[in-house]
């Protein structure tokens, strides 16, 4: 063979072979391709199956609403309603800066302002640009189209009665949570479990699919209160109309079940809207019946008697000179007006609300068990109603460096101790219920156990002597037609930075219904008035009537005193309501309360003047 030949024989043996060790390596690379393809794929496809799922699969919450509150009748007072919040990813819109304007005019916002939020948030996926807003609203912004832009479903509170049960409830905040008020108190209880979803997303963020169900969502559990809402705006109603016809700072009420322990009412002015706390302020939204502490002045006399009965001291016949009408505290004196009140038995010390009366009584009880029968009663004690930020109220220890020589004095008539309108109502109640104090709810049906401070007798012996202040001593105006009335006046000066202050008093009545077979006790108490007014027996206590009043027929009390409703009738005055404006009326002589000007004068320098932040003094 030539040359030639073999050289061209050898070429082809070589570019076979090249194309066979072409063939050979292309083989091999798909068979590699092949291979990590499936090895990824089918055997190791976690990590690439994260990244996939953390670009398009997404994991969103499920909204739950929170439990709704009811009266105790069933009625609604906070319920939570659907609402929608516009939110965005940043990143997206800022990659179409051109929808900004749009969107801004959307939103009702300057596109100045917008712009800035974006860019600050520029390197994130997530921020809300208007929360609770009107779900149809906010379909129209997402039927826009904007990049980045979504909608995504909440609940807002709402309710019902506004200011009126405003401090009892208190409110949520913009996630729906209680942040006063029963909201906070049960905010667990109601506040339900969100669930939440897997969801596809596309590359814009829409939702494509609903992939599986992660949890589903638990609504909160409902509540139902003590309170009945048709005697709450009662109570609100002629709390206002007191604090408007005598100019006061403001006031409260307090109404309770004696038997159960359950509030029945509770409002306190000034008042805010829950619906709008924006504009409220701390002051406003703060609930004084549970939280402001009042020194209670005469209405503090009938547990002094009622410890003086119970520990045999004095029988109600137990005669009590108060001649001549005054007498030495150290350095200072306290007097019983307008006039010298004699001789008088324990009795007559209630009816006369006699300072004299009531300090001679409490010099024969010794002073450990007078402070103990004090905080039995539950004062200087908190309620534990289960209401946030209740006060326990201040009660000196003998002992102590803040008991004194004249502390027990003047604790008999109601100063130097501090006290909350509920605690008032929780001491009125044990009267009312043989001696016996429960603890104070707000939850309806619910039972604590009673507690008997006093012998169940001489319970019932001073509701008997508080009847009389109703039918011949200061508190006439909080007569009811057809029932028996107990309760007690007081009208106490308020305490300032420095000490007592002229002319700032707080008015209260504290009182039972039907007196008899008693119900209810209410507590009013209306802060510092400048009107012509400055007796308990003429602001506070037309409120106790008017309240109890209207209770007494909503909850379908039977009358306890036939009698003076028949001979009503047959006089002709059956119907109409009493006195609609007390405060306008020129003041019966016999309806002035006996002890107001001896209160006022009872200058106490050995006590020490609570904070003022403490004592209720008007803001």
């Amino acid at each position: 063979m030539s040359k030639h030949g073999r050289n061209r024989t050898r070429t082809q043996f070589n570019l076979r072979n090249r194309m066979t060790m072409v063939a050979v390596g292309l083989g091999l690379c798909a068979v590699t391709l092949v291979g990590r393809a499936a090895y990824v794929q089918l055997i190791n496809n976690d990590f690439y199956q994260r990244e996939g799922e953390a670009r398009y699969l997404r994991e969103v919450p499920i909204a739950t609403s929170r439990g709704m509150i009811t009266d105790r009748n069933g009625e609604p007072v906070a319920v939570s309603t659907p609402v929608a919040s516009i939110w965005v990813n940043p990143q997206e819109l800022l990659r179409a800066p051109e929808h900004i304007p749009q969107l801004a005019q959307a939103l009702s916002l300057p596109v100045d302002e917008l712009t800035a939020k974006l860019t600050q948030k520029a390197d994130k996926e997530f921020m809300y640009l208007r929360r609770r807003m009107n779900p149809d609203v906010a379909e129209q912004v997402v039927a826009l189209k904007i990049p980045g832009v979504f909608s995504q479903r909440e609940f807002r509170r709402y309710y019902p009665q506004g200011e009126a049960m405003a401090h009892v409830l208190g409110f949520t905040n913009i996630d729906d949570r209680g942040q006063e008020g029963l909201e906070l108190a049960f905010d667990e209880w109601l506040r339900g479990k969100p669930g939440a979803k897997r969801v596809i997303r596309d590359r814009k963020g829409a939702i494509v699919e609903s992939i599986d169900l992660v949890r589903p969502a638990e609504p909160g559990k409902d509540l139902t209160l003590s309170i009945d809402r048709r005697i709450q705006f009662l109570a609100m109603r002629e709390l206002r109309n007191a604090v408007t016809a005598n100019k006061a700072a403001g006031g409260s009420i307090v109404i309770m079940d004696v038997a159960t322990g359950e509030v029945m009412a509770m409002a306190n002015l000034p008042t805010y809207n829950p619906n709008s706390v924006s504009g409220a302020t701390p002051d406003t939204r703060r609930n004084r019946a549970v939280t402001d502490l009042v020194e209670p002045g005469s209405t503090m006399k009938p547990l002094t008697i009622a410890t003086a009965l119970q520990n045999h001291v004095v029988t109600p016949d137990t005669v009590i000179d108060t001649n001549p009408g005054y007498m030495s505290l150290g350095r200072y004196t306290i007097r019983d007006v307008p006039r010298n009140n004699g001789v008088l038995n324990v009795t007559g010390v209630i009816t006369r609300s006699s300072n004299i009366g009531a300090a001679k009584i409490v010099a024969r009880i010794p002073d450990q068990t007078f402070y103990d029968s004090v905080r039995g009663f539950g004062y200087g004690v908190a309620p534990n109603s289960g209401f946030p930020g209740e006060s326990s109220g201040v009660v000196a220890r003998p002992g102590s460096p803040s008991w004194y020589g004249t502390t027990k004095t003047t604790m008999s008539y109601g100063y130097g101790l501090s006290v909350t309108p509920l605690q008032i109502a929780q001491a009125y109640s044990a009267l009312a219920n043989g001696g016996q104090v429960i603890q104070p709810t707000f939850v309806k049906g619910q039972r604590n156990e009673a507690r008997q401070v006093i012998d169940p007798e001489v319970a019932h012996e001073v509701v008997r002597m508080m009847e009389t202040v109703v039918t011949q001593g200061g508190a006439k105006q909080a007569a009811i037609l057809g029932y028996h009335v107990a309760g007690k006046t007081g009208t106490a000066r308020k305490n300032g930075p420095n000490g007592y202050e002229r002319g700032h008093y707080n008015l209260l009545f504290a009182g039972v219904v039907p007196a008899t077979a008693p119900r209810y006790a209410a507590v009013i108490v209306v802060n510092d008035p400048q009107g012509s007014l400055q007796y308990g027996g003429l602001v506070s206590a037309p409120v106790f009537h008017h309240v109890m009043e209207g209770t007494l027929r909503l909850m379908d009390v039977p009358p306890d005193d036939i009698q003076s409703w028949l001979a009503a009738q047959a006089a002709g005055k059956v119907g109409g309501r009493p006195i609609s404006n007390p405060a306008v009326l020129p003041v019966p002589q016999d309806a002035v309360e006996p002890n107001a000007a001896a209160e006022f004068d009872a200058a106490l320098p050995t006590v020490a003047a609570p904070a003022p932040a403490a004592t209720g003094v008007r803001q």
